[in-house]
């Protein structure tokens, strides 16, 4: 047995090798990068990472996410996602602007290093929000962006992985969570029964999307220079996304705008400089697929350097030539599909009755099958009420100070339709 399993993988690479290809980063055992050649230099301090040619240590990584929200009061603040394993704090810099109507403008998310050995996104990440809070109202592009879009930046979700040696260096970063586990391979799969516990870092990430209702979002890697689009569970052929030609578009664009600064990115996988992400290698568990499926949220996986951990000293270049990419990504918010719907799996639609449906005045709910919170918004994903059902009796919710319009009704991870009519 083990000497035909040795025969596929070597054919395997063959294929790979064949069609020039560079195989996906995580479609066989990881080999750790010798780093002894690089320039991994840390920051021990803010100012030290003024030239952005360092990455930070962990105690400087939180200082620097407090000084946006205590420099930037009104234009954003911290979320705190959750903690890992090791008691590492999980963060995002949320920005909005603060007028009445901030709560209509869609939600975007960019997330990265879910794997933490793969560090060149949690750079860019932290530029990225320094970028645009600085900006803001100098530059026209970024504050037009933030005046019409709520943003969250989440630029390390596996801090124990990153900083596995110590909180001082990014050196021994490891894939794994301190479980040792991967943990886009720990997400609730669409398509398979769960196999083991979702870890504590995803199982925070999942109730910060259950606390938001982002509409596009990203998941940072490296280890290739490839845009990445779901589904991950299938090849195209088998289950194409039902936005599949939008990705496409999408893709092409932040791949022609990075190669404008610099021709040879993007090459190293694809001459396209995207794929379906079944297309290049099947994986279950990915927060890619579980994010698309369950809440109707467009993301993509955006692995963005042939290396995981670059040389700190190249880390100002990728930036030059990502910048004007990862902006306009966010950008695309404001192009989504119309009347998209991803899934129609039995989890993401009601458990619950809901009538009269259309209303005028109140509905009546339920009884639900479960005791946990109602919970209704607007389709642009604001809160607009929260009940709480007792004893699985009907709820009747009072609709009638709301406009006409189509809302949604959420109740664990079920969700109905309600249309309110005058």
């Amino acid at each position: 047995m083990k000497k035909i399993l040795s025969i596929f993988i070597l054919l395997h690479l063959a294929v790979f090798a064949s069609a020039q290809l560079k195989p996906r980063p995580d479609a066989f055992p990881s080999v750790p990068e010798n780093l002894d050649s690089k320039a991994v230099t840390m920051a021990t301090t803010i100012d030290e990472m003024a030239s952005w040619d360092r990455y930070p240590t962990y105690p400087v990584y939180l200082e620097m996410m407090q000084r946006w929200a205590t420099e930037f009061p009104t234009l954003c603040h911290v979320d705190t996602i959750g903690t890992s394993v090791q008691g590492r704090l999980i963060l995002s810099i949320y920005i909005q602007t603060q007028t009445d109507d901030d709560l209509y403008r869609p939600e975007f998310f960019y997330s990265s290093t879910i794997h933490g050995d793969e560090v060149t996104g949690y750079v860019m990440m932290l530029r990225l929000i320094d970028t645009l809070l600085h900006g803001y109202g100098s530059n026209p592009q970024y504050t037009s962006l933030i005046n019409r879009t709520r943003i969250s930046i989440n630029p390390l979700a596996n801090p124990d992985g990153t900083y596995r040696q110590n909180n001082n260096t990014v050196l021994g970063a490891v894939r794994y969570n301190a479980h040792n586990i991967d943990l886009n391979r720990n997400y609730p799969d669409p398509f398979l029964p769960a196999k083991s516990a979702v870890e504590p870092e995803n199982d925070s990430m999942i109730a910060y999307f259950n606390a938001h209702h982002f509409r596009l979002s990203a998941n940072l890697h490296g280890g290739a220079e490839v845009m990445n689009y779901p589904w991950d569970c299938f090849t195209s052929q088998q289950n194409s996304h039902p936005a599949a030609d939008w990705w496409k578009e999408v893709c092409t664009r932040f791949v022609d705008t990075s190669r404008h600064y610099n021709a040879n990115h993007f090459v190293d996988t694809y001459s396209s400089g995207y794929t379906a992400g079944g297309d290049w290698y099947v994986i279950h568990g990915g927060r890619q697929d579980y994010v698309n499926y369950y809440h109707n949220c467009l993301e993509l996986t955006m692995e963005i350097s042939s290396q995981k951990t670059l040389s700190s000293n190249r880390l100002p270049s990728y930036w030059e030539f990502l910048q004007h990419s990862l902006v306009n990504y966010i950008e695309e918010i404001h192009s989504l599909p119309d009347n998209l719907s991803i899934s129609q799996h039995p989890s993401q639609s009601s458990s619950f009755s809901v009538y009269p449906n259309p209303a005028i005045d109140c509905i009546t709910v339920g009884p639900t099958s479960q005791n946990t919170p109602l919970e209704l918004r607007d389709i642009n994903g604001r809160t607009l009420q929260v009940v709480k059902p007792t004893n699985k009796q009907p709820t009747i919710l009072d609709i009638s100070h709301l406009p006409a319009g189509i809302y949604l009704l959420h109740c664990g991870g079920a969700t109905a339709k309600v249309v309110k009519v005058q």
